[in-house]
């Protein structure tokens, strides 16, 4: 927990600092204007550490030397306010860690940043533009925590130079909380590119994040870029979804949400593995397509073609796999190996002329609503000791699944399938061991 301002200039009163030449391996520093001089004489190698306490500044510190860490004297206790913060030159194999960036205060990633690491900072309340803007190449973005603001928005921002996409950001262990902007559009907790990028490669990842609250967009994590993979992640509590908002060919597999869903646009998607339990409707949805295939500079919804959603565990009570309805139906799509649980008249409601091959499905609890491909048996789920539905000994969805699908060998713990795999998420096995992402696994203080 951020603890008061007040606090945390009272404590840093107490605090004294060895003052050490610049070519030790730590410099220890006590205001902003001490902060800059240091990173303007700094070598590779060297640690730079800002003591506890606020730091009101009009601007923000820059960083212009390669190779070096600036961090915070304790994770959490060094505030940046005002309009200053952390903004990196054109520099690599930096390190911003541990520090506080309140309102106004931010960090900054162009483009010729290259390999920094944002690691175990807070950036809180709201602000103009994103609270963390990556625009360089393999930059990765670690244990965070994103919390409390309330205006349009997005958490993070990753964009890259011109029309160009960063490359292989690696977002992972952050803690997304409590984005609470009530406007239409404008507050995703993570927003991968833009629809003029949409058929740039960014090759990211984003795993093993927590989202909690993330309501300030119908997208939590909104990718407009083409080959990412999002995966692992637990959202809760939002109705943020998972969105292929527009892009290609991007991986979504083994996530945990819980009152949310996964939605997609664009083409040749991998949607396997992820657990949605919905208390209503619309777990997965096929998203509407105002155009067939969507242009460098499309801001339009693409249709859905090739996209296979496969091997998932689908729970809700409405039509649990639904579309939008838009011009253009999904194309070329599979439905396949899903456990598809609910209590509707139409678990799967999918837009009249759409062309989907669906084969393997469990559908359990309601009416289909598709021709083929499924049976209509219990899958004979059981809550595990993490509130996770798992299957028991004797489900018909074990050993069952129909068709290759080469890439699925791993179910959602991840353990290895064996033989011919499991229907939905879950591998049977007495030994499971995934659990939903708690504030204890990402954010500052997780290990």
């Amino acid at each position: 927990m951020i603890r008061s301002l007040a606090a945390v200039a009272a404590a840093a009163l107490l605090s004294s600092f060895v003052h050490v030449p610049a070519q030790a391996a730590v410099v220890a520093v006590s205001t902003v204007s001490s902060l800059q001089a240091a990173i303007d004489t700094a070598r590779p190698g060297q640690r730079i550490v800002l003591a506890r306490g606020v730091h009101p500044a009009d601007r923000p510190v820059k960083i212009t030397r390669s190779g070096i860490t600036v961090a915070a004297q304790t994770i959490g206790a060094t505030v940046f306010t005002g309009r200053g913060g952390i903004a990196l030159g054109d520099v690599r194999d930096v390190t911003v860690e541990g520090f506080v960036f309140d309102g106004e205060s931010g960090t900054t990633v162009p483009a010729g940043a290259l390999a920094t690491r944002i690691t175990r900072n807070t950036y809180n309340g709201n602000r103009d533009g994103a609270s963390l803007t990556v625009s360089a190449n393999d930059v990765e973005v670690d244990h965070n925590t994103f919390s409390n603001r309330s205006n349009e928005g997005v958490y993070l921002q990753i964009t890259g130079p011109g029309s160009e996409i960063a490359q292989r950001t690696h977002v992972h262990h952050n803690y997304f909380y409590n984005h609470s902007f009530t406007g239409s559009n404008g507050g995703e907790s993570i927003r991968l590119g833009y629809s003029h990028k949409q058929s740039k490669s960014a090759y990211a990842v984003i795993e093993h994040n927590l989202f909690d609250k993330a309501n300030g967009d119908a997208e939590a994590i909104s990718v407009k870029s083409s080959d990412n993979t999002v995966r692992f992640n637990t959202i809760r509590n939002s109705k943020g979804y998972i969105v292929l908002r527009h892009g290609n060919r991007t991986v979504v597999e083994g996530n945990l949400l819980f009152g949310s869903g996964i939605r997609f646009h664009g083409n040749d998607h991998r949607v396997f593995n992820n657990y949605v339990q919905n208390t209503g409707d619309r777990a997965i949805v096929f998203g509407k397509g105002s155009e067939t295939d969507s242009g460098p500079t499309s801001t339009s919804h693409d249709r859905p073609d090739r996209v296979t959603v496969a091997f998932n565990t689908l729970v809700g009570t409405g039509a649990v796999v639904d579309s939008d309805t838009g011009t253009y139906a999904p194309k070329d799509c599979v439905l396949a190996n899903n456990i598809i649980q609910g209590s509707s008249s139409k678990l799967v409601d999918l837009m009249s002329g759409s062309t989907v091959k669906y084969e393997g499905n469990i559908v359990w609890g309601g009416t289909a609503g598709i021709p083929s491909g499924y049976r209509s048996v219990d899958p004979k789920l059981v809550r595990d000791s993490n509130g996770l539905l798992r299957l028991s000994s004797g489900s018909p969805a074990i050993d069952t699944s129909a068709g290759p699908y080469s890439y699925v060998t791993r179910d959602f713990d991840p353990q290895a399938r064996s033989g011919k795999p499991d229907v939905g998420a879950d591998e049977y096995s007495t030994s499971a061991t995934r659990k939903p992402l708690t504030t204890a696994d990402v954010g500052v203080n997780a290990p």
